[in-house]
């Protein structure tokens, strides 16, 4: 056994990253191609956020590996066969060569009250469908096609972004909730159907980051003031913090980590009192 792992991947390796132009798929994408890793980014930007997707493309150019792009809706059926058809094709050059992470970071749903004096102002069937469809079924579905077409085989390791928000509520929260609750259960559910190929399966959970997703949430600035106030190291999570976390957890050694919700937030999920030097900072 090696004594000393290093944490560099092969040049067969691939990452699979659903929203990767930004926040958490963005920071993964070039963690791991700086570790060597291949990536195929998928995302869904138009001009106001292009400039911020090039930037995420240009760094992981420069770390020398392999990459493609996708600017499709990763919950478009016809999308996901177009991308997941040029990755097959790809990856067919080298017979060693295959999906070794493939990680769901897609933020995009609905944030309205269930409950409001108004109709208009209440979340339709419609948003809740998309939000779940989007931030939760996704997961199965491009799971289901990569490993139909054999892009994952053992040693491939999924990940799927959930947050403390999928067992507590806050206003305006209630369908994210419900897709990140979702979400997690689609990551038990795979651990056991995918194991016997040797495929692990984690939600991983971090803690509040400022993210652009993190700022559409009305309580956002609230949110931010009291994890900065509660987390036992005194600052928000970043999404490099999950980046190198999901770098260390696809290593071989983390083979039988499998079916949990792993925490990445410094401690910030566990302490539920404000202690007094922490409280003045958040007034």
């Amino acid at each position: 056994m090696d004594n000393n792992p290093s944490l560099r991947f092969e040049k067969t390796d691939w990452a699979l990253i659903l929203g990767a132009s930004s926040g958490f798929g963005g920071a993964t994408a070039i963690a791991l191609a700086q570790h060597g890793m291949n990536i195929c980014g998928v995302h869904f930007d138009r001009a106001a956020t292009m400039p911020a997707a090039e930037e995420i493309k240009e760094t992981v150019r420069a770390a020398g590996v392999q990459m493609m792009f996708f600017n499709v809706n990763a919950a478009d059926p016809a999308k996901r066969t177009e991308v997941l058809d040029a990755l097959q094709k790809e990856l067919q050059k080298d017979e060693r060569a295959y999906v070794r992470v493939l990680m769901h970071s897609l933020a995009f749903g609905t944030l309205k009250p269930y409950i409001a004096d108004k109709p208009e102002d209440m979340i339709s069937q419609q948003q809740m469908e998309m939000t779940l469809d989007v931030m939760a079924n996704t997961l199965v579905y491009w799971t289901q096609g990569a490993f139909v077409r054999k892009l994952l085989r053992r040693g491939s390791r999924i990940y799927a972004m959930t947050s403390s928000g999928g067992r507590t509520q806050i206003p305006h929260y209630g369908a994210v909730s419900a897709a990140k609750a979702a979400l997690e259960s689609h990551i038990r559910q795979l651990t056991m159907e995918l194991g016997a190929f040797g495929i692990t399966a984690n939600s991983i959970m971090a803690g509040v980051t400022d993210t652009p997703a993190l700022r559409k949430i009305p309580a956002a600035v609230k949110l931010i003031n009291t994890a900065k106030a509660k987390n036992p190291q005194m600052r928000l999570t970043t999404p490099e913090d999950i980046g190198r976390a999901i770098v260390l957890l696809t290593h071989e050694y983390g083979g039988f980590i499998s079916g949990n919700v792993l925490g990445v937030d410094g401690g910030e999920e566990i302490v539920s009192y404000i202690g007094q030097k922490n409280a003045r900072e958040l007034e």
